[in-house]
């Protein structure tokens, strides 16, 4: 069975940091783009970011310059430290893994955490 395993989330001051991480099965995780997604009360999941097995790093607009998203491959883990928070960026935060790259034949997810900015 595959398994995403999040931790990280919590609650944190506006202009705070947070690093989230998600750790795979190495079967998965080598073959795979990794991902955040996040999703607010009453709003659709949206993407946060992506990264390829090479490392490479796509954002969405909202999170540019404030969010950074890794992997180390020897542990099987991709991280996103986000830094400079929001409000806005308070929702359940989804791991995702999608491959085996460069297809999309499978595409799993995490349980999520919860990520609250808020004074």
């Amino acid at each position: 069975q595959v398994q995403l395993v999040e931790s990280g989330g919590g609650l944190v001051q506006p202009g705070g940091s947070l690093r989230l991480s998600c750790t795979a099965s190495r079967s998965i995780f080598r073959k795979s783009a990794m991902g955040w997604y996040r999703q607010a009360p009453e709003k659709q999941r949206e993407l946060v970011a992506t990264i390829s097995s090479d490392g490479s790093a796509n954002y969405a607009d909202s999170v540019k310059a404030r969010f950074t998203i890794s992997r180390d491959n020897a542990k099987n883990t991709v991280y996103l430290q986000m830094n400079s928070l929001k409000p806005e960026d308070t929702a359940v935060y989804y791991c995702n893994a999608q491959g085996p790259i460069p297809s999309t034949l499978f595409n799993y997810w995490g349980q999520g955490t919860q990520v609250t900015v808020s004074s």
